[in-house]
């Protein structure tokens, strides 16, 4: 089972905006996938208008609100998982391998036989 989870890796912040103080302007956030020793993830960027209505001031701001404004405004979360979803299950079934060129052949090493030795 594959394992997502989103994170807000950094905030930009304009000091003032107006009568308001450390406005965030730009989130940036990453969505992790885990199954087993497989991995996929997908990161990007965010911006924001300056809030017209309600104002969270920032030290009371919580992850899970600023990931609400990203997929708000046009991070398609579900596009996302589905990326990530898809990274790891390329690993676990490429969907492109490399195989062995048809005309050169495989060198096969030969068994070595190591002589018997008596035991004492």
């Amino acid at each position: 089972m594959i394992t997502l989870s989103w994170i807000i890796e950094r905030l930009l912040v304009k000091p003032t905006e107006g009568s308001l103080t450390d406005v965030v302007i730009t989130a940036d956030w990453r969505c992790n996938g885990t199954q087993d020793q497989y991995s996929g993830t997908c990161y990007g960027s965010c911006s924001f208008q300056p809030p017209t209505g309600e104002f969270t001031p920032y030290p009371d701001l919580t992850q899970e609100q600023v990931l609400g404004w990203c997929y708000a405004n046009g991070v398609d979360q579900a596009a996302i998982e589905a990326n990530v979803t898809q990274q790891i299950n390329d690993q676990i079934n490429p969907p492109v391998v490399t195989l062995p060129l048809p005309w050169v052949p495989v060198a096969v090493a030969e068994p070595v036989v190591v002589a018997d030795s008596p035991v004492v």
